[in-house]
């Protein structure tokens, strides 16, 4: 199994990378973990521009069998049991693939949000793109956790 995680940006914070490295670790058990990185549009261009930027670089690591899910502060919220169930049926609808996708600091274009399968939100509150990247590995690990019935913290 694999997870594909299309990101805009680079991790700067070295915390942020070990918490990272940390979580992939913890997921080695269950599946691979694949970060690819499009670089990020600078603050001086349009938002609408910066957005089609980063979107079309997106598009084109995302295969056109892929299950995607998409971070989307407009998107669902969810339980963790229900990510759980989400995970299992997205990595069997990939082909034991699933593609994840967080978009950069303005967002996601609106061609990401239509090659969706999933939009789904981490909560009600506004996270950076790369603090995103660790909280959702923190949840596909419980995710997997929850799906085999073993134990993890509460």
């Amino acid at each position: 199994m694999r997870i594909k995680i299309v990101c805009a940006g680079k991790i700067k914070e070295k915390w942020l990378s070990e918490g990272i490295a940390e979580y992939v670790k913890r997921l080695s058990k269950y599946c691979s973990v694949e970060f690819i990185e499009v670089p990020d549009s600078p603050d001086s261009i349009p938002v609408s521009r910066a957005l089609e930027t980063e979107g079309k670089l997106m598009l084109t690591k995302i295969g056109d069998s892929d299950h995607v899910w998409v971070m989307d502060l407009h998107g669902r919220l969810m339980t963790s049991e229900e990510i759980s169930d989400k995970l299992i049926k997205g990595l069997e609808k990939g082909g034991s693939t699933l593609t994840v996708v967080i978009g950069g600091s303005n967002g996601l274009s609106p061609d990401i949000i239509k090659r969706a399968d999933e939009r789904i939100c981490l909560g009600n509150i506004t996270l950076t793109h790369q603090m995103t990247r660790l909280i959702l590995l923190e949840q596909i690990y419980r995710g997997f956790k929850i799906a085999g019935n073993e134990k993890y913290h509460k």
